[in-house]
């Protein structure tokens, strides 16, 4: 890829994991719009087959794996299946995610270790196995939350992965941004999707934005010049309700 081919996705290699639906179907649609080869990857395998299909389906480019982020050994496995697959890897988007909305009290270990093990571990497992595999000027962007920056009520355990989940980020940015490798992390406000509205059926869907819009802050992330790294952005509904 030339140099000032930057602000087209076309011949890129994304992953995306939790890419079967909600704003990782979003982001996965998107780039593959935009041309880029799309490695769609779930926990649920069936929702990423029906995800890359969909994208084949409309002249776009992708493949689908089912993958556990919290388990190392399926993340390498995926990583090296994807790159002999699509010839290399340009970037990887830590989407999965998971909540469980409960108090403290009432919270079990096992509760807690599940949700760190998603959205804590998993990025970090999957930033460090994809360096092997990342082509040159490889891009990491971590799907964070207005959780990482205001807390409220039965969400510790979300709270304490998304903040994490931040230092992750930005320890990453620093350490890697010498050897080529961006880093990014996208902060998201609420969105229409499965993970409130299948959650709070009485959420005023109203305050909430379309997960696309979000996803076009990683399209944006993604298209900075090579010169250029964008270590944070927030995306927000104009009636945010999480932030002030």
């Amino acid at each position: 890829m030339e140099s000032n081919d930057f602000e087209s996705l076309k011949g890129r290699v994304v992953l995306v994991t939790g890419g079967g639906r909600g704003l990782g179907a979003a982001i996965c649609e998107l780039l593959a719009q935009e041309g880029a080869q799309l490695v769609v990857t779930d926990i649920d395998a069936a929702s990423a087959q029906a995800m890359a299909e969909k994208i084949g389906s409309g002249d776009g480019k992708a493949c689908a794996f089912g993958l556990d982020v919290g388990s190392e050994e399926d993340v390498q496995q995926v990583l090296k299946q994807a790159t002999e697959r699509c010839g290399r890897l340009d970037a990887v988007v830590n989407n999965a995610g998971t909540d469980v909305t409960i108090g403290i009290r009432e919270m079990s270990t096992t509760d807690w270790e599940r949700v760190l093990r998603t959205n804590l571990t998993g990025p970090f497992l999957m930033a460090k196995f994809a360096l092997e595999h990342l082509a040159p000027g490889g891009h990491i962007v971590n799907i964070a939350s207005t959780a990482a920056r205001r807390a409220w009520p039965n969400a510790s355990v979300y709270h304490a992965s998304k903040w994490g989940l931040m230092g992750l980020s930005h320890a990453l940015h620093s350490e890697l941004r010498s050897t080529g490798i961006k880093v990014s992390a996208v902060i998201a406000g609420g969105m229409r999707t499965p993970f409130l509205l299948d959650r709070f059926p009485d959420i005023d869907a109203g305050l909430l934005q379309d997960p696309a819009n979000v996803a076009r802050a990683v399209k944006f992330v993604l298209t900075q010049p090579p010169e250029t790294v964008v270590p944070e952005v927030m995306v927000l509904p104009m009636k945010e309700t999480s932030w002030p």
